[in-house]
């Protein structure tokens, strides 16, 4: 027999909303053969890929589709707290009251008579509580399973919040000329395991470089990425033969086409002449 659909009692609400969700949640892990069989680690992966979807909104700058990946990282979050209420292990309510008692302990200068002159102090005092919470390093919580530029630009700027950090952009560019050299001279030496390391370590003084000109290295990433993709489909596209017929100054060609309308459309002439 079907079962009613919870209903908010004031669907303008959000509160009554959240109810209204946690009530379906727990009715489809009783109910649901597939909801029902799930565990932490089996929709763990999913949890990833929708916080993934979730950027890729944010990214394009569509709203409409934020509000629905929000949602999907919302259930997220309640059907994880449904199976360990089940297993006793926490519930909801413990979430929230965690995440409470942190926001609240991590903001003296809203909560408290501490005060904070910027954003900066803000952010050097949050890594300070967190070590008093007992942490034993400053880069301790940044998941080792991050995508590796964005989690070295983590991992800088926590070692950055303490003052350990470059005095100016040209030290680091510096520093960057260096790494190339170490990799070239790697590379004379045919030796992979320290070719392997001197580009990471380009890689990582790359990252630092993006950081201090006010950039996210793996955005920058991304979007060189999705630039690659529009312009080797534009090959594909516009080839007068498959690929693999082509000679690479027949690919080249049509790669600069591809690049020069970018470019075009990018800074469109408004002259009348």
């Amino acid at each position: 027999m079907p079962h009613p659909v919870p209903k908010p009692c004031d669907p303008d609400d959000p509160i009554e909303q959240f109810r209204a969700l946690w009530d379906i949640v727990r009715l489809l892990r009783r109910e649901c053969p597939w909801d029902r069989q799930q565990t932490h680690a089996s929709i763990a992966p999913l949890l990833i890929e929708e916080a993934y979807e979730t950027v890729e909104a944010i990214r394009r700058g569509d709203t409409a589709e934020l509000a629905r990946e929000l949602g999907d990282l919302l259930l997220h979050v309640l059907m994880h707290s449904a199976i360990a209420e089940e297993s006793g292990k926490f519930r909801l309510s413990t979430v929230i009251a965690h995440e409470s008692a942190k926001l609240v302990h991590r903001h003296p200068h809203v909560f408290g008579s501490t005060p904070a002159e910027d954003a900066q102090q803000v952010k050097q005092r949050w890594e300070q509580l967190k070590l008093r919470e007992g942490r034993n390093s400053l880069l301790e919580g940044i998941p080792p399973s991050l995508p590796a530029l964005l989690r070295a630009q983590r991992l800088q700027e926590r070692a950055a919040s303490v003052g350990f950090d470059w005095s100016s952009p040209e030290e680091v560019w510096h520093k960057v000329a260096e790494e190339l050299h170490e990799l070239r001279s790697a590379l004379d030496s045919r030796d992979s395991s320290r070719i392997a390391a001197e580009f990471g370590d380009l890689l990582f003084a790359l990252v630092n470089a993006a950081r201090l000109a006010g950039l996210n290295a793996e955005e920058c990433l991304q979007a060189a990425n999705d630039k690659f993709i529009r312009r080797f489909q534009y090959i594909e596209r516009h080839a007068p033969a498959p690929l693999s017929e082509l000679s690479l100054k027949e690919m080249d060609a049509l790669w600069e086409e591809a690049k020069c309308q970018e470019e075009s459309a990018s800074h469109p002439d408004n002259t009348n002449g």
